[in-house]
């Protein structure tokens, strides 16, 4: 089902019981959607699930619910003006029941996969009608009587009441289809009954009786009505062809040259036409006599366009044939089959394929295409006949050449050849605007490419200068970014020995900062998120934390792990000069975003100064921890070795260690 079925029932059902029920509705359904697309496509069965776990929630019962979402549809297509659509139908509410299938015919040029039911109108008097509902999919007879009650209350103004009189493969919850107990398909046939004042329709019907005016006309020939409509064929009690017009005969012909040009008349007309609208339905006289209100699509079954077909007819004997007249039709399809004999056996190769452009490969020739015959049946009284009074369904003259018509087949009144030469230069329209909205749509696809890019850009250096939970905090319009941990490590890295402060030769301090770069793109690498987080670079200094700002219980081991890392790494540099050395201390700080311009993720507290001290009174190559922090490691396995005591500024005499190794099984 299309997502504006979906997208009606979830802005009444808030609406109508609020966002929470909706809510709680989708988790029992396990719906992922936060909210549906018009266009797009999702399964049928969401629908009957829905109206079960509505059910649930509220207490109604399934076919309230179902009922209920039929009446939301309707009061949402408005949304979108096709309520005009279905008060230009006519006055009344029977000529809108009359109009469905109609509507769903030019739906599906807006909805091209739309799998529409089929309804028709069957019998109606002075209380209602009865209409007759065929479809694929079960347990949505309550959904279209929703949908009956609420278009006839909303547009027409009645107050109906509609039950379903029969049914037929129906499964009430269920939409996958009917379960086919047999091999031939089958289909949801549904008749409903609809009780509402109809005295007034019924009263202005026109034509219900013949007024006298019209019996004083004299009668019409019926080849004089033939030629009238060319592709206009009568069918009998028996559903036989009796008459038929000229260019429908000519059509079929061409379409069948292998057939006996005689063989049109007298036959079945599913032997020779497949029903395509309404679909499933049983074409006999008390079927049709009751549908002709409805637009039926007949398309012509044809054996092919080939060179056997045509051998199989100049090898009839039309001699038997005494009692056979061939008219113009058939003179013209024996004509075209000698021409087609007469061909050389090189042209005919070259006609039975033609070069794929896009695999270079011969393709077989498609032939021409089926026609499609478009109309209404209609009683004629006098011969106690159904007529089918068609048009062929063309939309430009690429079609109708494709099927093997010219513009003078089609009928000579009306506006069939208007609306081909119309559809024609409309479709020429449509492909310039077309190639105009391709090449927008390449600029939009390489701006949208460029703009994510940008944005990827942008997002990793947010995130180098800010942690990733804090920025999407940030984001979200949370200004309370300050936030205090019980306990972290904090490293400190100092790079020694690369620059002499005294000294103002410039080459001298271009390659310090280029060795210096090198120093600190390999720390970054040993950077491993989010175990270690990376807080900022002053001078010579490189800082970095653990437990911050995602909370790690190990954060001692695994800043003790980095410090190993990133010693092992530098002393095997090939700058032999450099040198580093290494302080971590432990313990609670205060961590928060500090800036407008350039902000940076900064750490406040003791803890932050005496990790500092920790490097600043540190050995070359080594890695001083504080007494608090090797006590932490030691007891899961880290090598440690007291110092002794430190003299260490701001903080008096101090127990530091040495971190000499981490534990044997890493």
């Amino acid at each position: 089902m299309y997502g504006m079925l979906y997208e009606s029932v979830q802005h009444y059902v808030q609406e109508e019981y609020g966002t929470e029920i909706w809510d709680k509705v989708c988790r029992i359904v396990d719906c992922k959607h936060n909210a549906f697309k018009t266009h797009q496509i999702y399964p049928d069965k969401l629908m009957p699930d829905i109206a079960a776990a509505l059910s649930a929630c509220t207490g109604q019962s399934f076919d309230f619910c179902m009922n209920f979402f039929g009446k939301c549809f309707v009061r949402f297509f408005s949304n979108f003006g096709y309520d005009k659509m279905i008060r230009s139908t006519g006055r009344y509410f029977c000529d809108f029941l009359q109009s469905i299938d109609n509507i769903h015919l030019i739906m599906r040029f807006t909805y091209p996969k739309m799998k529409s039911p089929s309804m028709q109108l069957t019998s109606m008097d002075d209380s209602g009608a009865v209409i007759l509902y065929r479809s694929s999919r079960t347990g949505m007879s309550k959904y279209l009587i929703g949908q009956m009650t609420e278009v006839a209350r909303e547009f027409y103004g009645l107050e109906i009441k509609a039950y379903v009189v029969e049914s037929q493969n129906d499964i009430t919850g269920g939409t996958a289809g009917p379960i086919k107990l047999t091999e031939g398909p089958l289909t949801v046939i549904v008749k409903y009954r609809l009780d509402f004042d109809n005295r007034e329709y019924m009263a202005k019907r026109v034509n219900t009786e013949a007024h006298p005016s019209q019996l004083k006309m004299p009668t019409v020939n019926m080849n004089v009505f033939l030629e009238l409509f060319p592709f206009t064929f009568v069918l009998n009690h028996d559903m036989k062809i009796t008459h038929a017009g000229e260019k429908v005969v000519e059509t079929w012909i061409m379409h069948n040259p292998g057939a006996n040009p005689k063989g049109f008349i007298g036959a079945h007309v599913m032997d020779l036409f497949y029903c395509r609208r309404p679909k499933d339905t049983t074409i006999d006289w008390d079927t049709l006599i009751q549908m002709r209100a409805v637009l039926f699509e007949f398309e012509l079954i044809r054996t092919g366009h080939n060179r056997a077909a045509y051998d199989a007819v100049l090898n009839m004997d039309f001699e038997n044939y005494d009692d056979m007249m061939l008219n113009e039709a058939q003179s013209i399809a024996l004509e075209k089959a000698k021409k087609f004999s007469e061909r050389d056996s090189s042209e005919l190769d070259d006609c039975e394929g033609e070069i794929d452009p896009a695999t270079g490969e011969r393709r077989a020739s498609q032939g021409l295409r089926s026609i499609l015959l478009k109309g209404q049946m209609f009683y004629i009284k006098d011969v106690d006949s159904l007529i089918f009074l068609c048009s062929p369904l063309i939309e430009n003259l690429d079609e109708l050449h494709g099927i093997g018509l010219y513009l003078n087949d089609l009928n000579p009144h009306g506006l069939s050849r208007e609306l081909v030469m119309a559809g024609w230069q409309h479709c020429s329209k449509l492909e310039i605007m077309f190639e105009k909205e391709e090449q927008r749509s390449d600029e939009l696809e390489k701006s949208l490419e460029l703009a994510d890019s940008w944005k990827r850009q942008g997002d990793e250096l947010l995130y180098s200068m800010i942690p990733r939970p804090i920025a999407e905090r940030m984001r979200m319009g949370q200004e309370a970014v300050c936030q205090s941990f019980e306990e972290v490590s904090v490293i400190f890295i100092e790079v020694m020995n690369i620059y002499d402060s005294g000294s103002n030769n410039v080459q001298e301090a271009m390659q310090a900062v280029n060795t210096l770069n090198q120093v600190f793109s390999a720390l970054d690498e040993e950077i491993i998120s989010p175990f270690v987080y990376k807080v900022e670079t002053v001078g010579m200094v490189y800082m970095a934390v653990s437990g911050a700002p995602d909370i790690n219980p190990l954060h001692a081991e695994h800043a003790c792990d980095l410090a190993l890392r990133v010693i092992k790494k530098l002393k095997n540099h090939h700058e032999a000069d450099i040198a580093i050395r290494v302080g971590i201390n432990s313990g609670p700080v205060v961590a928060g975003v500090v800036g407008l311009k350039v902000p940076r993720y900064c750490l406040f507290g003791d803890t932050v100064n005496t990790a500092s001290r920790m490097e600043s009174s540190c050995d070359p190559w080594k890695i001083q921890l504080s007494h608090f922090t090797a006590m932490k490691v030691q007891e899961v396995g880290y090598k440690v070795e007291s110092r002794g005591t430190v003299k260490v500024k701001g903080k008096g005499e101090m127990e530091t260690y040495w971190l000499l190794d981490g534990p044997e099984d890493k």
